[in-house]
């Protein structure tokens, strides 16, 4: 299938969802992501994680520091923001340096 981010539109093709990609093995990811084979890896083990889903609002997310971070799950910077007092000062810190998201009009 095609994985989409719900946020910056990117897409690309993906060939595993899971946390455990079968072509590679000495990998275990900490979520369900969206994993496509590294088409640079030339025959050896690699991977490329494109994406995963928000756990607050279920919306796939890019790992692209504007529209998501992980932290011990992964969350869309919408809901980090809408949720901001919850996480910790490091993360609140890190997440003001930011620069908005453009809402799409």
């Amino acid at each position: 299938g095609d994985f989409l981010c719900s946020l910056c539109n990117v897409s690309a093709p993906y060939d595993y969802l899971g946390t455990a990609p079968p072509y590679a093995k000495s990998i275990v990811l900490l979520e369900k992501a969206y994993v496509m084979k590294d088409p640079f890896a030339q025959g050896k083990e690699g991977h490329l994680v494109l994406g995963a889903t928000c756990c607050l609002c279920d919306r796939s997310v890019c790992l692209g520091q504007d529209c998501s971070l992980f932290y011990t799950k992964r969350f869309c910077l919408p809901c980090v923001l809408q949720n901001i007092q919850e996480f910790p000062a490091e993360i609140r810190e890190e997440v003001a340096k930011k620069k908005p998201l453009e809402k799409p009009r």
